[in-house]
């Protein structure tokens, strides 16, 4: 069953350039003296039907993919379901990838482990007319150099109650997007989200995916209270203002994505 999934990822890479020359395009804009190689996110949609079949695949999920995926060496894995966005219900997935090599060989080291096998059995074994989900879509993406790996909110951000907003811009050039990723990394744009509540889980640039050239990141939050707080703080910012109206940042993003997630009760972040 992984196979259906993993191919919408690792045949798109495929695709595009040899896993050798995408870790390097994750590697890329890294800094002289980075400590840490930008990591590759893989981001999966798995789009489920209310009912047993989102039912049996949670359970799927939490006993068999996620514990295999941490064998696998993938931490921490994030597993949240929307609540605000299109194709509801889906399961999202984030996996961060040391490297492209661990995204090619993943499908592999998840068919060695035995362990995953028998846990997932049931699940491996569906037929065409009773399949484990409805289709599952898969994009890559290359965290940048301010931040190379994803991380886990922390202090009231890391409750019961948290929220998450996943958030794609979309650009109508290359040299718009890369105009957008300066904006928050030199811009400061990042270190804004940091001092106002706007907790950044993960931020990259999409490598494989739909509606290209654009990047993708996620903000975590305590509850709905503190992500209305926190967007209003960032938008009444002086320093955003500044940030807004700058001539070099012009006309950079044509249209914005955004969903609003929930944690599951495996997810690991």
């Amino acid at each position: 069953m992984e196979r259906r999934a993993f191919l919408a990822a690792t045949t798109a890479a495929a695709a595009v350039t040899s896993a050798d020359a995408l870790a390097g395009a994750a590697g890329a804009t890294a800094e002289p003296g980075t400590a840490a190689r930008p990591q590759v996110l893989e981001l999966r949609r798995y789009r489920l039907r209310n009912g047993a079949l989102a039912t049996r695949f949670a359970a799927y999920a939490k006993d068999a993919l996620v514990p295999a995926l941490g064998r696998a060496g993938l931490a921490p894995i994030g597993a949240w379901n929307v609540t605000l966005g299109p194709d509801s219900p889906t399961l999202h997935l984030l996996l961060p990838h040391p490297d492209a090599a661990s995204v090619v060989t993943l499908d592999a080291r998840l068919d060695s482990d035995g362990e995953y096998r028998k846990a997932a059995a049931s699940t491996l074994v569906l037929p065409p007319v009773d399949p484990p989900f409805l289709s599952c879509d898969s994009s890559l993406h290359a965290a940048v150099a301010t931040m190379p790996g994803v991380e886990k909110p922390t202090g009231a951000a890391a409750g019961k109650d948290r929220v998450f907003e996943l958030r794609t811009y979309r650009s109508a050039s290359e040299a718009a997007s890369r105009r957008k990723i300066e904006m928050f990394e030199a811009g400061g744009e990042l270190a804004l989200f940091r001092r106002v509540g706007l907790n950044t889980v993960f931020f990259g640039r999409d490598l494989v995916g739909g509606g290209l050239p654009s990047l993708t990141y996620m903000v975590g939050f305590a509850d709905d209270a503190a992500r209305e707080k926190a967007w209003a703080a960032f938008r009444e910012h002086p320093e955003w203002a500044k940030m807004r109206d700058d001539p070099r940042f012009a006309d950079i993003v044509s249209n914005i994505d955004s969903s609003l997630l929930r944690p599951t009760d495996y997810s690991q972040i």
